[in-house]
């Protein structure tokens, strides 16, 4: 990926949609590929921050897009 230093790259699962100028191009390109579903845009280059959510890592908290939060097991 050091072909595109500081472009904007949109990916899903393993597919890599493309290198874009600008955050706003990606998210664009992203949303008119995917639609509501998720897709990552990483700018290329630049030295990604750790993300640890402990309650997650321990199972306290559940990312599961199909339970809609707020409801209860009704």
């Amino acid at each position: 990926m050091s072909v595109h230093p500081g472009r904007f790259v949109v990916v899903k699962g393993e597919r890599l949609l493309g290198a874009f100028d600008s955050m706003e191009q990606a998210l664009a390109a992203g949303a008119a590929a995917f639609g509501l579903q998720s897709f990552l845009v990483r700018r290329l280059g630049e030295k990604q921050a750790e993300v640890n959510i402990p309650a997650l890592t321990l199972g306290l908290l559940r990312a599961d897009p199909q339970h809609p939060a707020g409801r209860s097991g009704s």
